[in-house]
């Protein structure tokens, strides 16, 4: 944890001067040093638990949460709940995608509903450096499967001989009126549009899959090219040397004591500095979240191990089904710069003492005693400019305050250079008390931002009462 301190610290140093106008220091490292590790996954259930996560770990075995441990991403699409996230990147590491369930328990739908009647479809985020993320979008995977009744727990490989991604999850497609999960496979190169979905993993009888996870072996390392690890009543383990092949059955984890009954969501990992492995399953019959498994050779299921208590750490927060990516050190670097937590504060009107900057429905105003998350923001180094702050909205990352024809609202940023221009401002001297703190607009500085009514705006300000409508504390 002391590494992770440290580093999180040089970061932090980074930002700091971000604020003050300084030089940014580039914390020393080696051009490839040490790159840690990033978890995608959700926390548990309800409509905050079933959202996007991020965790962090230097080792892959000591988990600490990112942004404070609160929510990186949250559905604005379908059932407004995801589940079981997989992190993909690009074979050249210029984009990446997020792809999950889309699936909210306990906030407007069971697990009957789910399993009969459920989203057909998969809610997907991209990004260009994992730091900026699209809004959300649903892409229906299931709907051309006859009698596909859900969606769930999907993954995707990059396929070098047919230049595009095989994207596999699972649906419910009963067998004379009983449930029973497949696992489908179709492919795409965007995650936009599929090809018509096939059959990739059935089991006999009525035996259900769900979860499964491939990953790809290094030369030298076992006999099989690719193996993949599946929740089927068992945690089994299988090898090929093709992704759409043949599969040979390897064997299982109870020798070790772990079946399908215990542990489901299998999710490897594989260690940066050595040919080990770790495959994270999660307790999901205890309520315990990820435990990690490891192995020196993934296609030998009498080498994994349970590491001894105390060797591990999965954080504060309970980690459910997601993914793992092993991060370059550019990577790292961005993902820590951004994903840190950095407080939450509020803003305090400097003439109406018991109201505060907050947004609702997305327009933003001032109001009396407000202290939920909807008055939260977070002051990121700006979008635009050294020396200038942007806010973000907490309980809507990558959401910002944001001035269009002079009025304000809170928006998802979509990477234009308007957009950060408009979010931008310079942190000044109060106009009307300079102990207190007042907002110059970065592509309009003759403008501030004030309330007017209540409302928040940016304008000109000539007058006593401007200066006090435009004056606030930055505030816990």
């Amino acid at each position: 944890m002391s590494a992770l301190r440290a580093r999180l610290s040089a970061i932090l140093l980074a930002v700091c001067l971000l604020f003050t106008g300084q030089a940014l220091i580039t914390p020393g490292r080696a051009a490839a040093a040490d790159p840690g590790y990033l978890m995608t996954h959700f926390i548990g259930e309800g409509s905050n638990g079933q959202q996007i996560y991020f965790s962090y770990s230097t080792d892959g075995l000591n988990w600490t949460e990112l942004n404070g441990g609160g929510i990186a991403l949250r559905s604005t699409v379908g059932t407004k709940g995801v589940r079981d996230p997989a992190l993909v990147r690009s074979p050249n590491g210029d984009k990446y995608w997020i792809i999950a369930t889309d699936l909210c328990i306990s906030c407007g739908q069971n697990w009957e509903a789910a399993v009969y009647n459920g989203s057909r479809n998969l809610v997907v985020w991209e990004s260009t450096d994992l730091i900026n993320w699209s809004e959300p979008w649903l892409l229906n995977v299931a709907g051309a499967i006859p009698d596909g009744r859900n969606a769930w727990a999907p993954e995707a490989i990059w396929d070098p001989a047919s230049n595009d991604y095989v994207l596999y999850w699972a649906t419910n497609k009963p067998v004379d009126g009983v449930k029973k999960h497949r696992i489908y496979y179709a492919r795409t190169s965007d995650f936009r549009s599929i090809t018509t979905p096939q059959i990739y993993i059935e089991r006999p009888g009525l035996q259900e899959i769900i979860d499964t996870q491939l990953v790809e072996m290094p030369s030298g390392v076992g006999n099989y090219r690719y193996v993949r690890a599946s929740g089927d009543g068992q945690i089994t383990l299988e090898g090929s040397n093709s992704i759409l092949g043949t599969w040979t059955r390897l064997g299982d984890l109870s020798g070790i004591g772990l079946t399908g009954s215990q542990v489901e969501g299998p999710m490897w990992m594989k260690f940066r500095d050595r040919n080990e492995w770790a495959l994270y399953l999660d307790q999901y019959s205890s309520g315990r979240g990820y435990l990690p498994v490891t192995t020196t050779n993934p296609s030998a299921p009498g080498t994994y191990r349970i590491p001894a208590s105390g060797t591990y750490s999965m954080g504060v927060t309970k980690k459910r089904h997601g993914s793992i990516l092993n991060l370059t050190a550019a990577e790292e670097s961005r993902v820590l710069a951004r994903w840190s937590d950095i407080p939450a504060n509020r803003l305090q009107s400097y003439n109406f003492q018991d109201r505060y900057v907050r947004h609702t429905n997305f327009d933003v105003r001032i109001d009396q005693n407000i202290t939920g998350p909807d008055a939260q923001f977070r002051l990121r180094p700006g979008l635009a400019g050294s020396g200038t702050v942007s806010f973000e909205s907490v309980n809507y990352r990558g959401y910002f305050l944001r001035h269009s024809g002079f009025d304000f609202q809170l928006a998802h940023n979509d990477g234009t250079t308007q957009f950060a221009a408009d979010a931008t401002f310079r942190q000044v001297a109060g106009l009307a008390d300079a102990s207190w703190s007042s907002f110059q607009s970065y592509n309009h500085p003759d403008r501030y931002i004030r309330h007017y009514a209540h409302q928040l705006r940016l304008d000109p300000i000539t007058t006593a009462t401007g200066r006090s409508d435009a004056t606030f504390r930055v505030t816990n």
